[in-house]
Order: structure tokens, then sequence, then C-alpha cells
């Protein structure tokens, strides 16, 4: 896996990823690597009070607690770290980053990832500060739902309803994909999960292979949306694999829009993904139509947005 020196330095994000764009590409542009950058814009978005789709102002569970996933991957090296259902610890994607580089494994769930966090030096947080209760009372307010000892399974299909949910959370997650100056690549996924979630629930953000996936001998993907749909079809691996086999960028992502669509979604239900090959060229696609997805390149003098691609 070479790499070519004194490459364009370029990251693709989603549409929510412009403030730590803007950051990452001050690294990248000092000669910073993109495992550093990817890892530096995701925790920029993760202590944003204003976005509440990562981090502790992320939407929370049924039972009011704000559960956080993420996965980090080095395309030069083919590492990777993740943590799913992390309570108490904002910056999951610097937990993530420990898993890769400090412990054997991949993946840290729950109670293991938070002992984790506490043994790397992370300080805990008391999530009933956090606007996002505010949220989740307002939630049930809305729908006259009151949580009085009825087994969750009756009430969570209810609550993750669409209602009014595309208009409060547009984005859902944040995606990083990042080439560096060497032109090595790097990939991060940062999220609250499902709002209104049954607590334990993972989606795809923390799945390599799923919403997240990193190779520089062929490129970067990462997701956001319905993380089940993701999961079902091993997305982001599967565009790898497509430009693997000779597939252009645009194939790749059509084909994959078509696994997704053949799992018939239900009403609600969607997936983004954005996507880069090693020489830097990008593409955004989402089965909803007027989506749009961020790129950045050393050259330019600002973040710009782009159209994504929906299923011809």
């Amino acid at each position: 896996m070479h790499t070519n020196p004194h490459v364009n330095p370029v990251i693709v994000a989603s549409e929510n990823g412009r403030a730590g764009a803007t950051v990452a590409m001050e690294l990248l542009r000092r000669g910073g690597c993109a495992i550093d950058a990817a890892e530096l814009a995701a925790r920029v978005t993760e202590d944003d009070p204003q976005e509440h789709s990562v981090g502790f102002s992320g939407l929370p569970n049924l039972l009011g607690q704000v559960e956080l996933d993420a996965s980090l991957m080095n395309g030069r090296t083919l590492e990777t770290g993740a943590v799913a259902g992390v309570q108490d610890y904002g910056n999951v994607i610097s937990l993530a980053r420990a898993v890769m580089d400090e412990l054997p494994h991949v993946l840290l769930v729950g109670r293991g990832a938070e002992r984790f966090a506490g043994e790397m030096g992370q300080k805990p947080a008391d999530q009933r500060t956090f606007a996002s209760l505010d949220f989740w009372r307002t939630r049930f307010t809305e729908t006259g739902l009151e949580l009085t000892g009825a087994e969750l399974r009756h009430i969570v299909t209810r609550l993750t309803l669409p209602l009014h949910l595309e208009d409060r959370v547009p984005h859902g997650t944040v995606n990083y994909l990042v080439r560096d100056a060497h032109g090595d690549l790097a990939s991060a996924v940062s999220t609250s999960g499902h709002a209104w979630k049954y607590p334990g629930r993972v989606g795809d953000s923390p799945i390599i292979g799923a919403g997240n996936y990193c190779d520089n001998r062929y490129g970067a993907v990462a997701c956001t949306g319905t993380g089940e749909l993701a999961i079902r079809v091993s997305t982001a691996r599967s565009l790898i694999l497509y430009l693997k086999m000779g597939m252009s960028l645009e194939e790749a992502g059509q084909e994959c829009l078509a696994e997704i669509v053949q799992l018939k979604p239900r009403v609600g239900q969607y997936m983004n993904f954005v996507a880069m090959t090693p020489d830097g060229q990008h593409r955004g696609f989402s089965t909803m139509a007027g989506k749009k997805y961020l790129y950045y390149t050393g050259e330019m003098a600002e973040p710009s947005l782009g159209e994504r691609e929906t299923r011809r």
C-alpha cells in the first residue's frame, strides 16, 4: 500500500461536517496525517452543542439516555477501532482511536468501553445537563405516550416513526473521509444513533464494512441514515469491492443504491453515503432526492456542497 508524496489533501464529509472539515484541513496543510485529521474533524462535531445527531447533544434513546457509537479506520494499514453504546463519555471517536492504538480488539461496547474510557483518562459528564433531554420530553408530549412500566418494545415503533424527525435531524451522524498529502486515506464516523431507539440498539456507524470502510488501494466510504439498511447489505465494504472489481465510482455507488432499494425500506427509512477514490474523486449518494454532501480540497478557500446522486 505505497503512497505518493505531495498530493492535494481532500476531505469529504456529510453536510454537517463543515466545522470539522475546516479545522482538519488546517492540520493537513501543516503536514498532518489522514487518521489524525479524521479524528480531529469528528471531535469538533462531537463537541458542537447545536449538532443533535452526534455527541452529548444527540437525541437520546427511549429512556432519555444518550448512547454514542463511533468508528475510525486507517486506509494504509487497515487498522480500525470502534465503540458502541457508550454513555457518560462524549468524545467517542477518540475512544475508538484508543481501541485501535492500545488494544488487540476492534470493537468495545457499553460498560467495557466506558471502563476503557476512564483508563484512557477521559472525563465523564452528566448527561442530565444536556439539551438532548429537552428533545426527549418534547417527543413524549407530542405522541401522548408515557413510560409507565410497559414493555418498551410496544412503544419503540411509534416513537421512531418520522414524526417531525426529518425536520429536526436533517443529517444524522457525521462522516469524514480524508486524504492527506502523502496519499493516505482515513475514515471516521460518529453518531448518537437512531433517536428514541430501544436501549442498546447499535446501527451501522461502528460496524466496519457496513457504515465505514477505508482502503488506500481502492477508496473510502462512510454512511448516514437508517443504519439497519447498511448493515443488511454491508454498504461500505460492498462499494469498495465494486471499485476493486473495476467499476467507476458512480457505477459502484449506483449498485449500492440498488441493493438498498431492493430491501424495500419502510416509510421514513433512508440511506446516505459518501465515497472517495485514492485519486481524490468523490461523490455522495442518497436514497432521497435533494440531499447534499460536503467536500474540501487543499486548493479551496472553504468547503463546498455537492448534490448527492439518487438511484437512476
